[in-house]
């Protein structure tokens, strides 16, 4: 997690001081169920919000702590002593360290979640934007990197917008599984507390419970959340290849926005290289690492080991951090997109009309020739044009066996480029619904 690929609002749910404050909520809340229940007094439950809630916890303070004691939660809670005073012996009652960490790391999670949600809300809007404005701008579709036949550029970006719809159900998803609440106190028992205090501080901070915790939140939960943003990160770069394969030089379909004073290379003036998506594919890489350790993390020693912990103090905030830079830059890439429809069209022409083939063979077949005999005689009109010699309705027309079947006109009609994009509608009422 670096400043250059991170967002403030992102960066902040992970820091120190958001930490230590979700810590003394979660204690807290605890203390108003436990106040309840008459295992504390009430008195001391209202000192514990007063004096802590108004403290300004000290992360070097903390830390010093932590050194002396080797255990972040007993410096905190050691620091949190100093401000409350005697009344801070009730507080962590019957609760263990993971039932702090878990329950915070939950938090940290929904609410990285909040934002990605939101990410990816603004880059829908962003690609439907500029899907309807180029709904029926034609261009070639390719098969293998190869010409195919003709999609419209709308339809490339209508099939993103369709992913990242997806992308967006399962990230709710995973936000809903991972949002849980354990306070079970050792080995999940609540020998030394009750469930009801889990349920308090469960609806206090909107979390649901969870109904068998050991001593830790199982890791699979936090496993599906993390692949789920290895997908959405696969899902970016997708695009983002997308756009790179458009911007080269010899097919120049589309470009990233080259603004005013920018400068695409130290040695060669002339350069505009498509340096946000090729950023989009690394920082994909970055988030799609976090994967695997997730994955490995699920697979803890009894009720509890702490082999996940140091893994998860770093790739959380690294995986939700980078992901959210991602979108943002994906969102403004997709804003800002230099689009060529006169090249997209040029490119469609290049090869002289082959890219209509296969409704030339359809209709031999319609005509009564055999499928085979069908492919056979386009193809053989068709490898001319694929070196250069020569256009593909020029040679089908030279050709007699093609013109016993097909009369000058209906070739002149099987080269219609309308004609592929007759169900656009169709598909766009699919994918962004009847408006």
């Amino acid at each position: 997690m670096i400043p250059r690929y991170s967002r403030p609002e992102m960066v902040s749910i992970w820091s120190p001081e958001t930490r230590f404050r979700i810590w003394f909520e979660i204690e807290a809340h605890a203390c108003d169920a436990l106040a309840e229940l008459g295992v504390i007094p009430a008195s001391a439950a209202k000192t514990i919000w007063e004096k802590g809630g108004a403290a300004k916890f000290d992360v070097e303070k903390i830390d010093e702590i932590e050194r002396e004691v080797k255990h972040d939660v007993i410096a905190f809670l050691t620091h949190l002593g100093e401000f409350i005073g005697p009344d801070a012996r009730f507080v962590h009652q019957g609760m263990t360290s993971s039932d702090v960490l878990d329950t915070t790391l939950a938090i940290q999670m929904s609410r990285a979640a909040d934002l990605l949600l939101a990410d990816i809300d603004a880059l829908l809007a962003a690609i439907k934007r500029r899907a309807f404005e180029h709904k029926m701008t034609p261009t070639i579709g390719r098969s293998h990197g190869i010409h195919a036949e003709p999609v419209t550029f709308g339809l490339k970006l209508a099939t993103a917008y369709a992913e990242f719809v997806r992308n967006r159900e399962r990230l709710v998803a995973a936000r809903k599984d991972i949002a849980t609440c354990a306070i079970s106190g050792a080995v999940g028992t609540f020998a030394n507390i009750d469930p009801r205090v889990e349920e308090h501080v469960a609806n206090a901070l909107g979390l649901s419970i969870e109904p068998v915790s050991t001593q830790v939140i199982p890791r699979d939960r936090h496993a599906m959340f993390f692949a789920t943003l290895g997908v959405i990160a696969s899902s970016i770069e997708r695009l983002a290849i997308e756009i790179r394969h458009l911007q080269r030089s010899e097919v120049l379909e589309a470009e990233e926005y080259f603004s005013p004073g920018q400068k695409g290379s130290s040695a060669m003036p002339h350069k505009r290289n498509p340096v946000l998506t090729e950023n989009l594919t690394g920082l994909a890489r970055i988030v799609r690492a976090a994967v695997t350790p997730a994955l490995e993390n699920v697979a803890l020693w009894h009720e509890r080991d702490i082999s996940h912990s140091s893994v998860e103090r770093m790739f959380a905030p690294d995986a939700t951090v980078t992901l959210d830079f991602a979108l943002a830059r994906l969102t403004n890439v997709i804003d800002k997109l230099v689009i060529y429809p006169e090249n997209m069209q040029k490119n469609l022409d290049r090869l002289g009309g082959l890219v209509h083939s296969q409704r030339v063979m359809l209709a031999l077949t319609q005509k009564g020739v055999s499928r085979e005999d069908s492919y056979r005689l386009v193809q053989r009109n068709a490898m001319p044009v694929w070196r250069g010699e020569g256009e593909f309705k020029t040679l089908l027309n030279a050709d007699s066996e093609v013109m016993a079947k097909l009369s000058t006109a209906e070739i002149d009609d099987l080269f219609d480029l309308g004609y592929h994009f007759k169900h656009v509608d169709t598909i766009f009422r699919r994918v962004f619904g009847e408006a």
